[in-house]
């Protein structure tokens, strides 16, 4: 999965990226499927030691255009975690109250505890990405936004964070039939916005400042990653497998008890 991961301070051109993933690395769709299964029975097991253990913490950053895939893959990924230990959250439009703190307030808040794994549907790269866009503050603005995220951060990781970002690469032909899809399906209207039609033309601006953001807030700590995903099933298992093999790197274990248990019956 290293191929995906963006080196700090790499140049970015999305188009260098395959939004389909490399056949060879997980073959076709019945064996993804299969290997996604046992994935998905690793992370359980895993995040039920992240929560006993109470040592480290991880926070899972997705972005991504508009129908890239970010509830999919929660829905997917993490649907067989236990609850306890885990939280999803997502950052819609500020609130006036959040308007009226820092960028960061709403964000930090919401940063995993020890024991928990917390993924981020958006997030703090919406006041970059979306603010620059949609010309919501002037450059002077939101550039310096760039230092404060890499800032924060860096004080995650300090405090004992594991932060993996990733971005969900579709190409502009699957986001539109994902779009037409929503309308043709009257269960999915709800999730059908007309300004997802608005930020549609936009998508060579939104191209550049993801390409922009990857390339300056990619690090060895914080590291970005470009996930295939305009196949579903290849997306679930590339981020299942990286969240895996990153849980596995932090050695858990189940804490021995607090006391003597030899000897102890339950009668």
């Amino acid at each position: 999965m290293k191929i995906y991961r963006v080196r700090p301070g790499a140049k970015v051109k999305l188009s260098d990226y395959s939004a389909d993933g490399e056949a060879e690395l997980l073959g076709d769709k019945d064996r993804s499927v299969v290997q996604l299964d046992r994935l998905k029975e690793d992370l359980r097991q895993l995040q039920r030691m992240l929560y006993a253990e109470r040592r480290h913490r991880l926070l899972i950053v997705l972005q991504g255009m508009d129908g890239s895939g970010k509830d999919g893959t929660v829905r997917s990924v993490f649907s067989g975690i236990d609850p306890h230990g885990l939280r999803v959250v997502s950052f819609k439009s500020p609130t006036p109250e959040e308007l009226a703190h820092d960028f960061l307030w709403r964000v930090h808040k919401e940063a995993p505890a020890r024991g928990e794994l917390v993924v981020f549907n958006r997030s703090h790269y919406e006041d970059v990405i979306a603010v620059n866009v949609k010309n919501l503050a002037p450059r002077p603005v939101w550039e310096k936004r760039y230092e404060h995220i890499l800032n924060f951060e860096k004080l995650l990781v300090d405090e004992g964070a594991t932060v993996l970002k990733f971005f969900l690469h579709i190409t502009r032909d699957e986001q539109r039939r994902r779009l037409q899809a929503r309308l043709e399906n009257p269960e999915k209207h709800w999730k059908f916005n007309p300004e997802d039609l608005a930020d549609r033309r936009l998508w060579p601006q939104f191209s550049n400042a993801y390409e922009e953001v990857l390339g300056r807030t990619s690090t060895e700590a914080a590291p970005w990653y470009v996930v295939p995903a305009n196949r579903k099933w290849y997306r679930n298992a590339v981020i299942a497998s990286i969240v895996r093999d990153t849980l596995l790197r932090l050695e858990l274990k189940f804490p021995a008890p607090a006391w003597d248990l030899s000897g102890v019956t339950v009668e």
